[in-house]
């Protein structure tokens, strides 16, 4: 590893526009970096995973010779080259990833609490994560609510959702855009106000989406997410992801009036 790495390393580098590029998708130091390059320094067990799944090789490809180094990545790069050409959608997408922000200060869990689209009067609390894979930043949604008001509600009386989706900061603003998994019946966009604050609490946005309902109708929602932390205890905190009512004391006063204030009458904008 010691004697081919950097070599190895600048190559792999040569696929992309600049060092300046590959630094930003893998949210890396760029002085850090440099030392790797040179052969200075060395990267972490950690770092080194995250180099070699943002390029595409295993770590201990890193340190083959580099002439059988560059047939492999040679042939890996062609391949994805192919692959990418003959797909429209990530053709299509390409220019906001190129010009996507850094979003690792956001990257964890959240609580998002939003007004209800499927039952009107009532707040859904999700639970979100927000993580980053080889330079891009994907998120899970989980939701559920229960079909039947009895106290003792039993698994099979939950209606599941799962969301996966890609997020990305253009300019001064959050997009996120996820579908339902589970289902594949529903995209929904969600649209967060950054914060320019050193530590993140809250971030208000709006959310697109349709009811669960049988006419699907589309609706438009404000919603809260709530920054939980890197580490959680996501049993814990999945166990709160339910309905709720307005009044009910575990929402907090400052999250209901973030929900309803502003033009959307209740919150909720139905699209007829």
């Amino acid at each position: 590893m010691s004697e081919h790495f950097a070599t190895n390393l600048k190559l792999a580098c040569s696929h992309y526009r600049s060092i300046s590029e590959v630094c930003r998708q893998l949210s890396m130091n760029r002085a850090q970096f440099n030392k790797y390059l040179s052969g200075q320094s060395h990267p972490t067990s950690y770092n080194l995973k995250r180099i070699g799944d943002f390029f595409g090789v295993e770590d201990y490809e890193l340190g083959l010779p580099p002439e059988q180094f560059a047939r492999l990545i040679g042939a890996r790069t062609t391949a994805e080259a192919q692959r990418s050409q003959s797909d429209p959608f990530a053709e299509l997408f390409q220019p906001l990833h190129e010009h996507c922000g850094n979003l690792s200060r956001y990257c964890g869990y959240y609580f998002e609490y939003a007004n209800s689209m499927s039952v009107p009067g009532m707040i859904l609390l999700s639970l979100v994560h927000v993580r980053e894979e080889r330079g891009r930043y994907l998120f899970e949604r989980q939701e559920r609510q229960e079909r039947s008001s009895s106290a003792n509600v039993q698994s099979e009386d939950w209606i599941r959702c799962r969301y996966l989706g890609a997020a990305f900061q253009l300019q001064d603003r959050l997009f996120m855009v996820d579908y339902e998994s589970l289902t594949v019946n529903e995209i929904s966009q969600t649209i967060l106000i950054p914060s320019f604050k050193s530590r993140i609490t809250r971030l208000n946005g709006l959310k697109i989406g349709v009811s669960s309902g049988d006419r699907r109708t589309p609706a438009c929602t404000r919603v809260v997410w709530e920054f939980l932390g890197v580490e959680i205890n996501r049993i814990n905190a999945y166990r709160q992801v339910k309905l709720y009512h307005l009044d009910d004391p575990r929402i907090d006063d400052d999250v209901r009036e973030r929900l309803s204030v502003g033009p959307i009458s209740n919150g909720l904008l139905e699209i007829e």
